[in-house]
């Protein structure tokens, strides 16, 4: 423990420290390891992010359910007219899981995790997800497919907003970033197998809408398993004083017990900072201090733009509503799903690269690029449904730039937003801040899904995607302007990325940053 202490006060001299607490040969040579061979990890640490992955799966099966039953569901429940309240209906239980998310399962996170800790919490999410979809097949009216809608809802957000924590607390800092963002990688597996699932029924008939929302059951059964073989969190063990436990859990999740002691002393000594910071809390004081503290302030900040940017980029028309889209631009509906099925594809494949990329490039650089090139290929693929439909070009270039949109959003901001929001927030505040951030990402969704089908039907596919290529443009500025870079900082050293006040930073990028990069790039 005092070898571990030493190296913790100086992470980057262990190979300095003299004495009689002077490390052995052994000891330098994991240290060293951790950067030459950063992927070299414990078989539990990847367990437990399998484990969290397939959470992730049920979050994107669950969205393309809705995606391919959009097609008949509508006609069965006596809504599928072209009327205000059959469309605004239709909006609302596409919806639904996401204000379920976002006024009731994110703000049950925090104190479910006070509780029951991150495998409790976790295990009673994956309750929901296995029982709401099977339910949801079940249901014979329009209100009763809303209510299981609902509580699917409430378990993604719980899920959504204690999953990338418990990532993020159990890995090391050299490959958090790549760790965490498997959530991001497993949700595109989700939407594959999603929309693989929506071809395979879609042309059994009636009961193809059925299948396609209950088959999300699938991934939530080993998620309810795995999740009990799963070390708990050593910073929630810490944060509970269960000093024994959470060193239990950190020999299981590093390689060397000088690694071990070393985490679990930087984690007691943030924690304990952080503890002297909050005397007293309540959980309604931490919601007010996510405004009130200016550290906390700034990640409250950063979080919610990238977590808007998500919504904003237009992602979600397509993955709520690909089927409906194509369909719109004049193919049949097997074609759709056909061609959603293609989306599905492209974004898991094009996922794969931000594990290396996340961690090199860094997030905030990962977002500067792709947005301006979402922004142009949603914009052709609007402009593409002018041409004719008689000509075979006509689905096909929508499809192709549609598909150009995914090939850059995968390794941006798919994996970007819960990998910062999970990371960005003390341990203080770090339930109730994720909390805040999925939140707003899941509103704003829940907002797009009500509201896309009306925009849809009022400015058809060019006026929707042009629209959404408009909100690239400005989400490109909030990120460029609020979110600072956070690549392969530890937990604790974000503080001091925090610490810079915002107008600094604003005035930083906008009088340094921007003059530099027109003089590299364009003079």
């Amino acid at each position: 423990m005092r070898k571990g202490a030493l190296v913790a006060q100086d992470p980057t001299g262990f190979e300095d420290i003299k004495g009689s607490d002077a490390l052995n040969v052994e000891e330098i040579d994991v240290l060293r390891q951790e950067i030459t061979h950063k992927w070299r990890v414990p078989r539990l640490l990847y367990l437990t992010i399998i484990t969290c992955s397939i959470g992730a799966a049920v979050q994107g099966w669950d969205q393309e359910g809705s995606n391919g039953a959009n097609l008949s569901f509508p006609a069965q429940f006596g809504i599928g007219g072209k009327s205000g309240h059959d469309v605004f209906l239709v909006g609302l239980i596409n919806s639904a899981p996401y204000i379920g998310s976002a006024v009731i399962g994110y703000w049950l996170s925090d104190p479910l995790n006070n509780l029951f800790g991150r495998r409790g919490t976790i295990f009673i999410s994956a309750i929901y997800c296995l029982l709401a979809p099977i339910g949801g097949a079940l249901t014979q009216n329009w209100q009763q497919f809303l209510f299981s809608r609902i509580l699917l809802g409430v378990g993604m957000g719980i899920k959504a907003s204690t999953v990338p924590i418990f990532a993020a607390e159990n890995s090391p800092a050299s490959i958090r970033g790549a760790l965490v963002m498997s959530w991001q990688l497993w949700t595109t597996f989700g939407i594959f197998l999603g929309c693989s699932a929506n071809l395979a029924v879609g042309q059994i008939g009636k009961i193809a809408w059925r299948l396609q929302v209950g088959s999300a059951f699938i991934p939530a059964v080993p998620l309810t398993l795995l999740i009990l073989f799963c070390p708990e969190s050593p910073r929630w063990y810490i944060k509970k004083g269960k000093y024994e436990k959470a060193m239990k859990s950190l020999l299981r999740l590093r390689n060397h017990p000088i690694q071990a002691a070393r985490d679990l002393y930087a984690i007691h000594a943030q924690v304990e900072i952080e503890a002297e910071a909050i005397r007293g809390s309540t959980y309604f004081k931490r919601l007010t201090q996510l405004f009130t503290i200016p550290r906390v302030r700034r990640a409250t900040l950063a979080s919610f733009v990238v977590m808007i940017g998500q919504q904003m980029c237009g992602i979600n028309i397509i993955a709520f509503y690909s089927s409906t889209v194509f369909k719109e631009a004049g193919t049949s509906d097997f074609n759709a799903l056909f061609a959603s099925w293609g989306f599905g594809l492209v974004n898991f494949l094009f996922a794969w690269p931000a594990i290396w990329t996340i961690d090199t490039f860094g997030r905030r650089s990962l977002l500067l690029f792709t947005f301006p090139n979402m922004a142009w290929s949603l914009l052709a693929a609007g402009l593409c449904t002018l041409i004719p439909k008689s000509s075979i070009a006509h689905v096909g270039l929508v499809a192709l730039f549609v598909y150009v949109f995914a090939v850059f959003y995968s390794p941006g901001e798919g994996p970007v937003p819960y990998t910062y929001s999970a990371e960005v927030f003390p341990l203080s505040h770090r339930e109730v801040g994720m909390s805040w951030a999925v939140a707003t990402c899941l509103f704003w969704a829940a907002v797009l899904s009500i509201t896309f089908p009306m925009i849809l039907a009022a400015t058809r596919v060019l006026g929707a995607f042009c629209l959404y290529a408009g909100f690239n443009i400005a989400a490109f500025v909030m990120i460029f302007l609020w979110m600072p870079e956070t690549k392969q900082r530890t937990l604790e050293e974000l503080d001091y990325v925090f610490a810079v006040p915002t107008s600094v930073f604003m005035k930083y990028n906008t009088t340094k940053v921007v003059p530099w990069w027109f003089k590299r790039h364009i003079l």
